[in-house]
């Protein structure tokens, strides 16, 4: 089964500004090395949650990396966003044994709640919603991660308790 990952998504707010300044140390530290590029990419992640726009031009202009590189290996490993996600990343598995288990009504249940859809954060930043292929657990049918920690058996409303659950905590 294979999940889409790049739907479209709410537009990233216009009059947040990224501060480009942050990635220079990164830059300086594998300027001219060889393999680079991966490196550098999850760097600029680690750095801001996400990969903005603005740093792969800025990596481009002071590395000399092409863009369409940069952009095609961001694209294809899953490890890379190119958006902001939430302070909490739910994962809902929609794997074989999760999907007869009706994962659907948990994604769904969710997308309901948080008012997002699959792929989207929350306005908050909050949370983030993703559909994956697997989250390793069949037996936990249907199953979600939060952060590291596993749900199992779930149903939407026990799904969208937990998560109602984790806002309160930090709202407090």
């Amino acid at each position: 089964m294979r999940i889409e990952r790049f739907k479209k998504t709410k537009e990233i707010r216009a009059n947040e500004a990224v501060d480009l300044s942050l990635i220079n140390p990164l830059i300086s530290k594998y300027n001219g090395k060889k393999g680079n590029l991966i490196p550098i990419l999850q760097g600029t992640q680690q750095i801001y949650g996400y990969i903005p726009k603005e740093a792969f031009v800025k990596i481009s202009d002071e590395t000399g990396l092409k863009l369409s590189d940069m952009y095609g290996v961001a694209t294809f490993y899953a490890q890379f966003r190119l958006n902001p996600v939430g302070k909490h990343i739910i994962k809902v598995c929609h794997g074989t044994a999760c999907h007869v288990q009706n994962a659907n009504l948990i994604t769904e249940a969710l997308q309901e709640y948080l008012e997002v859809l699959d792929g989207e954060t929350t306005d908050d930043r909050l949370f983030t919603l993703e559909s994956v292929a697997c989250l390793g657990c069949c037996s936990l049918a249907p199953a979600m991660m939060i952060g590291d920690d596993t749900y199992a058996k779930l149903t939407g409303k026990e799904a969208v308790n937990i998560v109602k659950n984790i806002r309160i905590k930090e709202n407090n």
